[in-house]
């Protein structure tokens, strides 16, 4: 545990929310079960699998000296998430350590709001490692109808709202997720611009279609949820739709987060599936996100249908 018992010792958190320590890059032998992020004014460790006692009370005094440091008139907040198993069904017990968590908690990256969960749900509300497809879409929405599949809270709208985008388009299956993103919508003053839809999207295609096309279409589905979507199977049905979505020259925002799939599986699903699709680039990841092995990261690709009279 030395290298994250060393990364908080060394910890300095800022403003936004952010990952402090991703053992799970395996950069840090030893730690590969260990995150650490930072919802201000909360620490979030996650644990994968059993921590002893022992390791808790050690981090628990890692986290007490720092805060000590850092802002010796303000409270410890700190909660401790344990995930197990890892994979498809895992269940998370999650436990406030010290102090408290705001209600609602509201955190900022990149000058917007979005409301977070760290205590209430395995998934908090604002995937940390998104950052740069956010950062991405904000610098490409520009007057840009968007189409947002499996949306979740919506971080990606608005995101695109603070680009400049027109519309923005919101589908996901889950109502309450949906009212977060509306929440998310209202705390940075966009309030008229994003459609919000609690709709299966392969039974939707009609709907979601007649809405288009779309100059920017975003996937960012679960790789692994019973009912909504299984990446080794539902990619290919996705894909097949996708070029139909988009208006000639739109882009579209691929994210698959699947350790287990190689960034060659959505590459042959794309030239088997969308032939007609171009792969532009792949984004980076955080750095906060390092991994020794690109393949086991998330991967994020911008794809784009060619223009009119584009060869």
């Amino acid at each position: 545990m030395n290298a994250l018992l060393d990364a908080i010792a060394h910890a300095t958190p800022g403003t936004d929310a952010e990952r402090l320590f991703h053992g799970r890059g395996g950069l840090h032998p030893g730690c590969e079960d260990w995150t650490l992020d930072w919802y201000p004014p909360v620490w979030v460790l996650t644990h994968f699998g059993e921590a002893t006692d022992k390791q808790t009370q050690a981090v628990g005094a890692a986290l007490t000296a720092r805060q000590t440091q850092l802002a010796p008139n303000e409270p410890l907040n700190w909660v401790f998430q344990r995930r197990q198993p890892d994979g498809p069904g895992s269940r998370a017990v999650t436990e406030l350590m010290a102090g408290s968590v705001p209600e609602p908690h509201v955190v900022t990256e990149a000058d917007a709001r979005y409301r977070v969960q760290v205590l209430q749900a395995q998934n908090r509300g604002l995937f940390l490692d998104m950052a740069e497809g956010r950062r991405w879409v904000r610098a490409h929405a520009q007057g840009a109808k968007v189409l947002n599949l499996f949306a979740y809270t919506c971080a990606f709208s608005v995101a695109a709202l603070q680009g400049g985008a027109k519309e923005v388009v919101n589908l996901d299956m889950a109502q309450r997720a949906l009212t977060t993103g509306q929440q998310n919508h209202q705390l940075n003053g966009f309030n008229n611009k994003a459609k919000f839809l609690a709709h299966d999207l392969f039974s939707s295609w009609g709907k979601v279609t007649r809405m288009g096309p779309y100059d920017l279409v975003i996937a960012d589905p679960p790789s692994f949820q019973k009912g909504s979507f299984v990446a080794s199977k539902d990619w290919a049905r996705l894909l097949r739709r996708l070029p139909d979505l988009l208006k000639p020259g739109g882009r579209a925002l691929l994210c698959l987060n699947a350790p287990e799939m190689p960034e060659q599986f959505l590459r042959d699903q794309l030239a088997e599936h969308a032939p007609e699709l171009v792969i532009e680039q792949r984004l980076a990841n955080p750095k906060a996100f390092a991994d020794v092995a690109a393949d086991r990261a998330l991967k994020v690709l911008v794809v784009r249908l060619p223009g009119l009279g584009e060869v």
